[in-house]
C-alpha cells in the first residue's frame, strides 16, 4: 500500500510541474494605411539573450492573435511581421501576467521590393501566393534529425499509414533541393539522410508539370510539391554518416551516407547491406535501418513484402551550375536484393455451383540486379526560352527459382487435381525513356507556346526451364507433364509529340489550342521447347505452346482548353478526340491472324477550385476516358504456359468507358493549427473488360474476356487533425475515417454474378511530446469488410481487422535513447489453420559520446517473438488465406560515426538552426517594457 502510495504522490508532483501558471499574448494587427485587419502576420515570443522561439502564432482574417506562455524571470521579446510591412518588436523583462497589445498597426514598406530583415529574428510562416513558406528555425528539433522529422513538426504535414507525406491533407509527390531533385523526386532517399540543421526553408506549393511550370499555368493534379532550401552557412563543407550493425542469426547491417555541398554544386554518394528487410535508406533515428514488420498505423496484418531480403546497393547524386544558362543533376544507382520465402496458401473458390478447395507450398528465391542512371538538363538561352531535358536509363537482370506443389478438392474431400512444379528463370529489361519540353513566352502575360516530347523505350529478353507434373482425376484429360525452355523476347516502344499554344482573352481567361501525335508498338514473342531424350537437349519445338503477337497504334488528337482565374475561382475545362488506328496481329500455329481497327474516341476533363480563404477550398474534377483493350485480350492466341489454367482472347471487345468524379474540401488554420479535409471519389464504368472463367470436371479452367457495363467503385472520407505546442510541448491528435462501396460483375461457368462490396476504415491517433525529455504515440485502426453476392453460391463474406499500436522514446538522461514500438493485429476471418493474432514490439537503447559523433546502440527485433505475416484476400471469386516467411526476433549491436564539416556547426544547437548569436542593439522605434 505504501508504494502505490509513494507512486501517487510522485505522480500528483509531476502533475503539478506541469501544471505551473501560464500567461497570454493576445492582440489585433492591422494596417496602419487602410486600418484593415492583416491575415496570416507573424506573432514570434522568444528569449532576448539567443531568439531561441518560445511559442509561435499567426493571425486569423480577422487579424486576431493569441499565444500563451509559462511564467519566466528570463527577459523575453515580442515580434509581429508581416511580408512588406516594417516589423514591430516589444521586449519584457520577464513573463509574469497576462499582455493586451489590443491594436498592433504595421506600415507597408516604401520599397516593396525589399522586405524588412531584422537580425536574429525570423518568422514562422509566409505566405506568397500560391506558395506557403515555413523557417526551420522557427521549429526546434533534435540535432541528429532528418528532414522527414522537421517536416512533421510543421502545421499541417503528417505521414500517413501508407508512409506518404500529406500537407493539409495532400499528397506530396516531388521532394526537391534549391529546386533540385535529390537522387529522385519521390523523396524516398532525401526525407531520410538529409540532416534537418541545414535546412533553411520549407516551400510548399501545389505540383506542376515541367509544362504547367514553364507556361505559368495553374497546376491540373492534386498533389503538393516541397523544395527545401539550404542555409547558406551549411551550403559548404562535409557531412554523412556510417552505420555498422551485427547480431543474432547472422543478422547485420551497414550503411553510409556522405555528402559536400558548395553553392550550386552538391556531390552525394550513399551505399548499403543488409538482410534485415531493408533497403538500407530508412534510417530512422532510434530504430536504423529496422524493417520487416517494424509496426505502423497501417491496416496491414503484418510484414510489408513477402520473405527476408538481402540488399546491397550503392548511389551516386552530382548537381551543379555548368555554365551561365545551363545546370543540371544526374544521378546513379547499383541494386542488388535477393528474396528467399516459404510460402504455404489455402484458398477457399467459389462458383455459382459451388466450389472447391485450393492448397499449396512454394519454396521460391528471387535475385534482382539493377543499373539506373538520370540525368536532368535546364537550359535558357534567352529570357523567354527555356528547354528541359531528362533521359533516364535502367538496366535489371533478374532470376528467380520456385518449387512448389498443389492440389484441389471439391465439397466431399475428393481430389481433383495435383501438381508439382520446379522452375528457374532469367530476365534481362533494357529500358531508356526521355522527356523534353520547351517553351516559349511572349511580351503579353500568359501568351506562350509549348513542345513536348517523350518516348520509351523497353526490350525484355528471357529464358525459363520448367519442369512439372499435373494430374487430373475427375476426366478423361490426359496428365499433362512438361519438361522444358521458353525463350521469351518482348519489345515496347512509345513516341510522343504535343505542341500547345495558349492566348490570353482577358486578365483572367485563357484560351489553349494544340495537337498531340502518339505512336505506340508492342512486339511480344515465344517459343517453347520440349526435351529431346534422344539428343540430352531442348530441341524439339512445342508449337501450341509457341505464339508470335504484335501490336501497333497510331493515334492523333486534336485538343482545346479554356480556363478562368481570378483570385478565388478557377476553373479548366479540356476537350480532345483520339483519332486511333489499332492495328494487331498474330501467329500461332502457322494461323497468320489480323484485326485492324479504327476508333474515334472523345476524352473530355473539367477542374473547378474554390478558396474560400488561405487554406480552406473545395476541388471538384469530372473526367470521361476511353480504354482500348490490349492485344492479349483481342487476339485469339491461346495461351497454355499453366497446365490449370487456358487463357485466350475475345476480338469482339469493345474500349472500357469510363467517367470519374472527385470533390475534396480542405480547411486548415495555422492560427490553431488544425485542420480537416473530405473527399469524395466515384468511377462509373461501361463495357468493362472482365475474365469469363469456364471450369471442368478437374477444375481446370479457360478464360477469356467479356464486356460487362454497371460495374463502379466509389468511397467517401475525410480526417481531422490539431496541434497544440506549448514552450517544450507539443500535442497532436487526430483521426480518420474512409468508406468505400464497389460493384463488381463477372462471369463464371456462363453464369453472370455481380458482387457488392462495402469497405469500413476509422482510424485514431495521437503524439504527445515533451522536449528532450519523451514522446510517446498511440494509434488503432480497424478494417470492416462485407460483400453482397447476387446469382452465387453464397450470399455474403466478410472479415474485420483491429490495430493498436503505441510508440514510446525517452531521451534522458542526457546522450540516452530509449525506444519501444509496440503493436498488436487480430484478423477475424482467418482459417482455424492460421494464427489470427499477434504481438510485435521493438526496442532500441542507445547512448551518444565522443561530442554526440559516436553512438553505440543496442536493438531487439520481435522482442516477444511472435511476429506473424499472415495475410486474407477476398476477392469476387475466392478467399485467400497465406502465410509467408518473415523475420523473427533478432538482437543487434551497432555503431554509427556522424561527420559535420561545414560552417555553421560550432556553438550551440540553436546557433546551428540559423537562430543567430546573442543580439546587439534593437532597431529604432522598438519598445521596451516589463508585464
Amino acid at each position: 500500500m505504501s508504494k502505490i502510495y509513494v507512486c501517487f504522490l510522485l505522480f500528483v508532483c509531476v502533475l503539478t510541474a506541469q501544471a505551473q501558471e501560464e500567461f497570454s499574448f493576445k492582440g489585433r494587427v492591422l494596417n496602419f494605411t487602410t486600418q484593415q485587419p492583416l491575415e496570416g502576420a507573424g506573432v514570434f515570443l522568444g528569449y532576448s539573450k539567443d531568439s531561441t522561439k518560445i511559442n509561435y502564432t499567426i493571425t486569423d482574417k480577422n487579424g486576431f492573435f493569441r499565444l500563451t506562455a509559462k511564467k519566466n524571470d528570463t527577459p523575453v521579446f515580442v515580434k509581429i511581421s508581416y511580408l512588406g510591412f516594417q516589423a514591430t518588436i516589444e521586449e519584457f523583462k520577464n513573463i509574469s501576467n497576462n499582455k493586451d497589445f489590443d491594436t498592433v498597426l504595421l506600415i507597408e514598406n516604401t520599397n516593396k521590393l525589399k522586405e524588412v530583415v531584422i537580425q536574429n529574428e525570423v518568422a514562422g510562416v509566409k505566405i506568397k501566393n500560391d506558395t506557403v513558406e515555413f523557417n526551420a528555425a522557427s521549429f526546434k528539433v533534435r540535432p541528429d534529425s532528418n528532414v522527414e522529422t522537421l517536416l512533421k513538426e510543421l502545421p499541417g504535414f503528417e505521414v500517413n499509414a501508407d508512409g506518404k507525406m500529406l500537407v493539409n491533407g495532400k499528397e506530396v509527390n516531388q521532394f526537391l533541393v534549391n529546386g533540385k531533385p535529390f537522387f529522385d523526386r519521390d523523396g524516398a532517399i532525401l526525407l531520410k539522410n538529409l540532416p534537418a540543421e541545414i535546412i533553411n526553408k520549407v516551400q510548399v506549393s501545389d505540383y506542376k508539370t515541367k509544362k504547367e511550370e514553364y507556361a505559368k499555368q495553374e497546376s491540373s493534379s492534386d498533389y503538393s510539391s516541397i523544395n527545401l532550401t539550404i542555409d547558406e552557412k551549411k551550403n559548404k563543407g562535409f557531412f554523412g554518416k556510417f552505420l555498422g550493425g551485427y547480431g543474432t542469426d547472422d543478422r547485420y547491417e551497414t550503411s553510409f551516407v556522405m555528402n559536400y555541398f558548395e553553392g550550386d554544386r552538391k556531390i552525394s554518394a550513399l551505399g548499403a547491406s543488409n538482410n534485415i528487410n531493408s533497403n538500407g535508406l530508412s534510417n530512422d533515428e532510434v530504430f536504423d535501418n529496422m524493417g520487416g514488420g517494424r509496426n505502423t498505423s497501417n491496416n496491414q496484418t503484418g510484414s510489408s513484402g513477402r520473405g527476408i531480403t538481402t540488399t546491397n546497393l550503392v548511389g551516386l547524386n552530382y548537381t551543379d551550375k555548368f555554365a551561365e544558362k545551363l545546370d543540371g543533376t544526374g544521378n546513379y544507382n547499383f541494386n542488388n536484393a535477393v528474396t528467399e520465402n516459404d510460402n504455404r496458401t489455402k484458398q477457399e473458390n467459389l462458383l455459382p455451383d459451388g466450389g472447391f478447395l485450393s492448397e499449396s507450398n512454394s519454396k521460391t528465391r528471387n535475385e534482382s540486379t539493377s543499373n539506373k542512371a538520370n540525368l536532368e538538363l535546364e537550359y535558357l538561352p534567352k529570357s523567354d526560352i527555356r528547354v528541359f531535358v531528362a533521359p533516364k536509363f535502367n538496366n535489371t537482370r533478374t532470376n528467380s527459382k520456385s518449387d512448389s506443389d498443389s492440389n484441389s478438392k471439391d465439397e466431399t474431400g475428393a481430389l481433383l487435381n495435383e501438381s508439382n512444379t520446379n522452375s528457374y528463370t532469367e530476365n534481362e529489361t533494357t529500358s531508356f525513356s526521355n522527356s523534353l519540353n520547351f517553351n516559349k513566352t511572349f511580351k503579353r502575360p500568359s501568351r506562350n507556346l509549348s513542345l513536348v516530347l517523350n518516348n520509351n523505350n523497353s526490350n525484355t529478353n528471357g529464358n525459363k526451364w520448367n519442369q512439372s507434373e499435373t494430374y487430373f482425376y475427375q476426366s478423361n484429360d490426359p496428365d499433362d507433364i512438361r519438361n522444358q525452355q521458353l525463350i521469351s523476347d518482348k519489345n515496347s516502344d512509345s513516341y510522343n509529340a504535343e505542341i500547345e499554344y495558349t492566348e490570353p482573352i482577358t486578365d483572367k481567361i485563357r484560351f489553349r489550342i494544340g495537337s498531340e501525335y502518339e505512336w505506340k508498338s508492342s512486339v511480344d514473342g515465344v517459343k517453347t521447347f520440349d526435351f529431346d531424350d534422344a539428343t540430352n537437349s531442348y530441341s524439339i519445338l512445342n508449337k501450341a505452346q509457341s505464339n508470335y503477337t504484335s501490336s501497333t497504334q497510331n493515334t492523333i488528337r486534336p485538343k482545346a482548353g479554356i480556363t478562368y482565374n481570378s483570385e478565388k475561382l478557377r476553373m479548366n475545362l479540356n476537350s480532345e478526340t483520339s483519332i486511333t488506328q489499332y492495328n494487331n496481329h498474330s501467329d500461332y500455329l502457322n494461323i497468320l491472324t489480323d484485326l485492324n481497327k479504327k476508333y474515334l474516341l472523345p476524352n473530355v476533363s473539367a477542374q473547378m477550385r474554390y478558396r474560400f480563404e488561405r487554406s480552406k477550398f473545395i476541388v471538384a474534377r469530372y473526367r470521361f476516358n476511353n480504354v482500348l483493350p490490349t492485344a492479349d485480350q483481342l487476339l485469339p492466341v491461346v495461351d497454355l504456359s499453366n497446365p490449370l489454367n487456358t487463357v485466350i482472347g475475345n476480338a469482339n471487345l469493345n474500349p472500357t468507358k469510363s467517367q470519374s468524379v472527385n470533390v475534396d474540401y480542405r480547411n486548415f488554420d495555422f492560427k490553431t493549427r488544425s485542420g480537416f479535409s473530405i473527399y469524395l471519389r466515384g468511377e462509373f464504368i461501361d463495357d468493362d473488360v472482365i475474365s469469363a472463367t469456364i471450369y471442368d470436371a478437374d477444375r481446370k479452367r479457360t478464360t477469356t474476356y467479356r464486356n460487362v457495363s454497371g460495374t463502379y467503385n466509389t468511397s467517401a472520407g475525410g480526417n481531422w487533425s490539431k496541434q497544440i505546442k506549448k514552450e517544450n510541448q507539443s500535442f497532436r491528435y487526430g483521426m480518420a475515417l474512409n468508406a468505400s462501396l464497389r460493384k463488381s460483375k463477372g462471369f463464371t461457368n456462363t453464369v453472370l454474378y455481380d458482387a457488392n462490396s462495402l469497405g469500413f476504415t476509422p482510424r485514431a491517433y495521437a503524439n504527445y511530446e515533451l522536449t528532450d525529455f519523451f514522446t510517446i504515440a498511440p494509434s488503432y485502426g480497424l478494417t470492416y469488410n462485407v460483400t453482397h453476392y447476387n446469382n452465387y453460391t453464397i450470399d455474403k463474406t466478410s472479415n474485420f481487422i483491429h490495430r493498436a499500436n503505441l510508440q514510446a522514446t525517452t531521451y534522458w538522461p542526457k546522450n540516452w535513447v530509449f525506444g519501444n514500438d509496440f503493436g498488436y493485429t487480430y484478423n477475424s476471418n482467418l482459417s482455424s489453420d492460421f494464427k489470427k493474432d499477434f504481438f510485435l514490439w521493438n526496442a532500441s537503447l542507445s547512448y551518444a559520446f565522443f561530442k554526440d559523433q559516436l553512438v553505440a546502440k543496442v536493438k531487439v527485433y520481435d522482442v516477444l517473438n511472435q511476429n506473424q505475416n499472415t495475410t486474407r484476400t477476398i476477392t469476387e471469386t475466392s478467399i485467400r488465406d497465406e502465410e509467408n516467411t518473415i523475420l523473427r526476433r533478432y538482437a543487434m549491436f551497432s555503431l554509427t560515426y556522424k561527420i559535420k564539416n561545414f560552417a555553421g556547426t560550432k556553438g550551440n544547437r540553436d546557433f546551428e538552426r540559423g537562430d543567430g548569436p546573442p543580439q546587439g542593439p534593437r532597431e529604432r522605434g522598438e519598445r521596451r517594457n516589463d508585464f
